[in-house]
């Protein structure tokens, strides 16, 4: 059994200290990065995907796939890692996602995804930080 994932939170200012401008943005102010622009999209080793600002493992390299969107792409989150809302920033519904434990948004999750899920995680490269297999995850934040 795994234990359960506490909430972090902290203010605007600290995670300002802590992450670049453009990962404050999107994970806290729900920005989205052009497409095409993150080295994660070229990133095919072994390993695990967090969160770019409270380090929780989101996703394994083995559900990364290429969507051709120009976002990293996974068709499956580690399970209970993530929440969702519902977005209507852009007119029709959208289920957005986000850490469980900082609530950082990442990105949004659409129907049109490989098997075996069926689902896309389309994902803002800036908010998830890769650990390569073999090299120890960072320290959750605190």
């Amino acid at each position: 059994m795994t234990d359960p994932i506490t909430k972090l939170e902290k203010p605007s200012n600290e995670w300002l200290e802590l992450l670049s401008p453009a990962a404050f943005d999107i994970l806290f102010k729900h920005a989205t990065e052009r497409p095409g622009t993150s080295p994660l999209n070229h990133e095919h080793r072994d390993g695990t995907f967090i969160c770019a600002a409270c380090h929780l493992p989101l996703f394994e390299s083995s559900a990364k796939y290429e969507s051709g969107t120009g976002w990293p792409s996974f068709f499956q989150a580690i399970e209970g890692r993530l929440g969702t809302r519902t977005d209507y920033k852009m007119i029709l519904p959208r289920t957005e996602y986000h850490c469980i434990r900082c609530g950082g948004h990442h990105g949004h999750v659409f129907k049109d995804g490989p098997p075996p899920t069926g689902k896309r995680y389309c994902n803002n490269g800036e908010a998830l930080a890769f650990v390569p297999e073999g090299e120890p995850l960072p320290p959750l934040r605190d």
